[in-house]
């Protein structure tokens, strides 16, 4: 399956050297701090909060907690796919995409772009100014978790 035009090629992570994180955290500023992707008219923004020397939401969107010793650890899926969020933020229209926004829980509203047949969703908080923050990125590894997206979809706002 061919991928859409709009679609980066995945960032290559094998082989996983010492400079990998730094060539990750380039695409990063690249797409998040020098530029802010702009969702339906709108900035994406993160936070600047800084952890190990890097910006909080890098280390969301490249890497997951490890339950056993408290540590994030490399997601490589999530890495490979750092380039296609911001693309991703800007094509949400597209036929490959669904893209919406749902009520949590908590009472916050949280905007989903999941390119579902690449398995990959990007996740933001939703302002009511409709302003976006970065929240995190990942491959959708699960069927339960692609079901629980799509009964998020299906109760849209």
């Amino acid at each position: 399956m061919s991928h859409p035009n709009w679609l980066p090629d995945p960032f290559s992570v094998s082989p996983w050297t010492e400079s990998t994180y730094d060539e990750l955290y380039k695409i990063f500023r690249r797409d998040f701090i020098e530029s802010q992707p702009v969702y339906l008219g709108h900035t994406v923004w993160c936070f600047p909060e800084i952890e190990d020397g890097k910006e909080k939401i890098f280390w969301h969107l490249t890497s997951q907690d490890d339950t056993e010793n408290g540590e994030r650890l490399p997601d490589l899926r999530r890495c490979e796919r750092l380039p296609w969020a911001k693309p991703m933020l800007e094509n949400p229209k597209d036929p490959e995409m669904l893209a919406w926004d749902h009520s949590e829980g908590d009472g916050s509203v949280r905007t989903y772009v999941w390119l579902i047949n690449y398995s990959f969703v990007v996740i933001m908080k939703k302002y009511p100014d409709e302003k976006r923050r970065m929240v995190t990125s990942f491959y959708v590894e699960h069927p339960h978790y692609s079901r629980k997206l799509m009964k998020k979809y299906n109760r849209r706002l």
